[in-house]
This record gives C-alpha cells, structure tokens and sequence, in this order.
C-alpha cells in the first residue's frame, strides 16, 4: 500500500467533477494540495475554473500552481467543493480539521452545490472517533469552553473525552488558526451518536465550529493501489 499513489489516485478521479467555467471550493491537506496541483495541470491547457482557497496554504499551493483564485465574497455561486477528510463513516459523515483548517472548510463545503471528498483508504472507518474531533474555539475563556465541549461529549455518549489544547511544533504556543482561534483536539475513541455530538458542541457559547461534517458529502472517492473508487450518495 502506497498513501501518496492512493492520494493521487483519488485526486485525478475528483477532476471528472470539475467542467470549464466552475467556481472550485479548494480544500486543505495534503490530499486537497495533490488536487489543486493537478488541476493547475489542466488549466495549463486551458481549463477555465476560479478556485476559492479555504486557506492561507491551500491559497499559496493554487497560486504556484497557477490556479486562478478569487475572493469569495465575490463568489456568485460555488460549483463544487474538493476536500479531504481525516475520517470517512459509511453514511458519509467526516471528520475534518487535522491541519486546523476546519471552520473555513465547512463554510466553503456547505456553501457548493456539490462536495467531493478524496482520501486513501487507511482514512474509511466503522465509526468516527478514533481521529480527535478538532473543535476550533475563540481563545477568550477557552479553558471554560473546553470543560463545556467535554461535558458535551460526554452527553453525547462519549465515555471518556480527553480534550487537549493544541500547541504548536514547540509544544508552548498554542496553535492559531488562520481565523484566529484555538484548536481543542478531543479524542473520543468513538463518537456513538455524531448527530447528537453535532448538536451539543454547536449549543456551546465560544465554539466556533468543530470537526464533524455531517450531510456535505455527497461523493468519496478513495485512492486504492489499484486507481479510485467512486462512491455516490
């Protein structure tokens, strides 16, 4: 098994999604990057798409790979979001926010007519949790907040929540997202209820957005030795 043949695999697939004269969500992550470079291969040769970067990353992989970007305040309409995933469930729900990109994302997936999911296939799972459920949190009272998303996964059927500020390489600063919050990483072991997860965590004054994307995917196309697989909603 290889993980970045598997990544690409599922990159080149996601550009069948892609027609001339769209307006592209593009994602964040390694995936996501894999993606925006070869879709700079097809404008090369004439493809005419607009990209609109959920981040600062995805923004800078675009322009050098000559994607034409524009604001998305001046987006009439998003076509199709292309993003990756950290978690994958049979019924489509995801985790996302590995790379602390989560709140952006989920503005630009849930504001396109069509979201496209690429991952390898270590990212499919029985059940989501075993990736920590980032929930990106305002840094005013932030110790506050997270003791509040603790209890809330715990009344979502989380038996034992670790809820843990995430900090930069050095491990003293804490990581800033390119919003300008925090990142609280909860590892869950297994979200039972994600639905119940979802409406807990989003009742919690401070929460920005969190991790579970819940009914935004309407295809996964996941990477295999073998080319991508296809699956449809």
């Amino acid at each position: 098994m290889c993980a970045s043949h598997q990544k690409t695999s599922a990159a080149v697939a996601a550009l069948e999604y892609v027609q001339d004269g769209m307006v592209l969500g593009l994602g964040s992550g390694s995936t996501a990057e894999i993606f925006v470079k070869k879709l700079g291969e097809r404008v090369a040769e004439g493809l005419n798409v607009k990209g609109v970067p959920t981040s600062e990353r995805t923004a800078e992989v675009a322009r050098e790979a000559g994607v034409p970007l524009i604001p998305v305040d001046q987006a009439d309409c998003l076509h199709v979001a292309i993003d990756g995933a950290d978690e994958v469930d049979g019924k489509f729900q995801l985790i996302k926010g590995g790379g602390g990109c989560l709140l952006r994302e989920k503005i630009i997936a849930h504001a396109s007519d069509l979201m496209v999911v690429i991952i390898d296939e270590t990212k499919l799972v029985g059940a989501l949790g075993e990736f920590p459920l980032p929930v990106e949190v305002d840094p005013f009272a932030f110790t506050i907040t997270a003791k509040k998303v603790f209890d809330a996964l715990r009344s979502a059927g989380v038996e034992r929540p670790d809820v843990q500020l995430r900090r930069k390489g050095d491990g003293l600063e804490p990581f800033i997202s390119d919003g300008g919050n925090y990142i609280l990483d909860c590892a869950c072991g297994i979200i039972p209820n994600a639905v119940a997860a979802d409406r807990a965590l989003k009742a919690i004054p401070g929460v920005m957005e969190h991790g579970l994307f819940l009914g935004l995917a309407r295809v996964v196309i996941v990477g295999e030795d073998s080319g991508a697989r296809v699956m449809e909603l």
